[in-house]
Formats: structure tokens, C-alpha cells, sequence
């Protein structure tokens, strides 16, 4: 039986990383922004901002990740007849690591 795949079971650990970036460089944006951080006369609202900023672009990666990650119906090279490049056997392992396959048991 073939395994099927269902909702957002592809790539969960760069789903998780881009989500998580995105709330903690959106929180430290705001806190940033909005919230008076003066410790001993010194001013760590910019010092937020930048680093929301910086969380957000991070995030940027994950949900690259993420969205390739869940492409369906792309032909391999080696589908194709040709032969693998050790890129794409790297590529072909990690992706493999990451995204296990839900099997669901049918009654028969």
C-alpha cells in the first residue's frame, strides 16, 4: 500500500521553525516598538526592533522550506533516466529524515 500523505504532514519541522520565528520577531517588534525599555538611561527599544526584524527574515527561510518541501508531482532526474548527482542523493536523504510518511490501515 502506498503511504498518503494528508494536511500539513510535509516539512512539520520547517512549518514549526518558520511559525515560531514569525511569533517571536513579531512580539519583539512590537515589544520594540511600543513598550518604554530604558534601563540605567540606556534605550533597548531599537535593539528589539532589529531583532524582530532580523527573526522575521529568518522565518523567510522556513517557509521557503516548507513550501518546496510540499510541491507535489515534480519528475526526478532519475525518472527521467538519468542518473543521480550526489546533491540530489543528499537532498533525496535529508528530505526523507524529515518527512515521514502517515500510513493509515484500511479494514480489509
Amino acid at each position: 500500500m502506498a503511504a498518503k500523505y494528508d494536511g500539513l504532514s510535509h516539512c512539520k519541522l520547517a512549518l514549526a521553525f518558520a511559525i515560531l520565528m514569525d511569533l517571536l520577531g513579531v512580539i519583539s517588534l512590537l515589544l520594540g516598538v511600543f513598550a518604554p525599555l530604558e534601563i540605567q538611561g540606556q534605550d533597548f527599544g531599537d535593539l528589539l526592533v532589529y531583532t524582530g526584524a532580523l527573526l522575521v527574515l529568518f522565518s523567510l527561510a522556513g517557509w521557503v522550506m516548507w513550501y518546496s518541501g510540499n510541491i507535489e508531482g515534480l519528475t526526478s532526474k532519475k525518472e527521467l533516466g538519468g542518473t543521480l548527482g550526489a546533491v540530489d542523493r543528499l537532498a533525496r536523504s535529508l528530505s526523507r529524515r524529515i518527512r515521514i510518511p502517515r500510513t493509515h490501515s484500511s479494514p480489509t
